[in-house]
């Protein structure tokens, strides 16, 4: 598989999981949050995933942005773990951005 063909199914694959995600934390942000229709919105958004390759990610964003996917998915999990879960992917989203903007400049000035 060239580089180029490997490249863009990661960056279509990465922009449906972060699809997936998003709908998912507006999910849980709403007042009126009910479980049934959580899992049913839930279940109808995987659909995304059904033409779709499944590429192995590297980054701790990434593999933790798939978790979370699998997390929500699963039935058992309750609203406060899958919050839990969304805070942290958030902050390490959040993180990799400012460490790879310090690393950028650090090479720079080098």
């Amino acid at each position: 598989m060239s580089k180029i063909n490997e490249k863009n199914l990661r960056t279509k694959y990465l922009r449906k999981l972060e699809k997936f995600s998003n709908s998912a934390i507006l999910a849980l942000k709403k007042k009126d949050f009910d479980e049934k229709k959580f899992q049913e919105r839930m279940q109808k958004n995987a659909n995304l995933f059904e033409n779709c390759e499944v590429v192995n990610l590297n980054s701790a964003y990434c593999k933790n942005l798939v978790y979370f996917v699998n997390a929500c998915l699963d039935s058992k999990n309750e609203k406060a773990y899958l919050s839990a879960l969304a805070n942290n992917l958030d902050k390490l989203r959040k993180g990799e951005k400012k460490i790879k903007n310090k690393i950028n400049l650090r090479d720079f000035y080098d």
